[in-house]
C-alpha cells in the first residue's frame, strides 16, 4: 500500500501553523502497517505451504525429489496426467518455496528445497506441545480414575 493511502486528508489540509503539526501519527501508522504486513506475509506463506502439501500428487512429487533432482518429464512419467498438469503442480510447489526449477537447455530440472518446510514445522510444533500436554493430562486423569 502506497503512502498516498495512509495520509489522513483532513490532517494534511489543516490550517494550523506548521510548528503545531505532528508527524508522529504517520510514523505510528507506518510502523503498524509494516508489522501487520510481516504477520500477513508469514501467514500467507504458511497458507501457500499447507495448500501445496494438501494435494497427494504434490506430496508424491516431493517424495520423489527426496532422491535428488529430476526433470519435469521424469516427475510426470509415473503420474496419470499430462505434462502440463504436472508442471502446474510444480508451479504451486515453487510458489510455496518447496522446490526450485532450473532450466538446462530444453530440460527443466526440479530439486527439493526442504528448508521451506521449517516454518510449517515450527508452526506445527507449537500445537504438538499443546496436544502433548493435554494428552498427558488425560492419561493421568484416566489413571487416577482406575485406581
Amino acid at each position: 500500500m502506497g503512502l498516498c493511502h495512509l495520509v489522513d486528508r483532513k490532517r494534511s489540509r489543516s490550517t494550523a501553523p506548521a510548528k503545531n503539526r505532528s508527524t508522529i501519527w504517520l510514523t505510528l501508522r507506518l510502523a503498524t502497517l509494516i508489522f501487520n504486513n510481516m504477520v500477513e506475509l508469514s501467514s500467507a506463506h504458511l497458507d501457500k505451504l499447507f495448500h501445496a502439501l494438501a494435494d497427494p500428487t504434490r506430496r508424491e512429487i516431493l517424495e520423489r525429489l527426496r532422491e535428488g533432482a529430476h526433470s519435469v518429464g521424469e516427475l510426470a512419467a509415473p503420474c496419470a496426467m499430462s505434462l502440463a498438469a504436472v508442471s502446474k503442480h510444480i508451479r504451486t510447489l515453487e510458489a510455496a518455496g518447496l522446490v526450485q526449477r532450473r532450466v538446462e537447455g530444453r530440460t527443466h530440472r526440479v530439486r527439493l528445497e526442504a528448508e521451506a518446510m521449517a516454518e510449517a514445522h515450527a508452526w506445527l510444533e507449537r500445537y504438538e506441545s499443546f496436544w502433548s500436554r493435554r494428552l498427558d493430562a488425560l492419561e493421568q486423569a484416566l489413571r487416577d480414575n482406575t485406581d
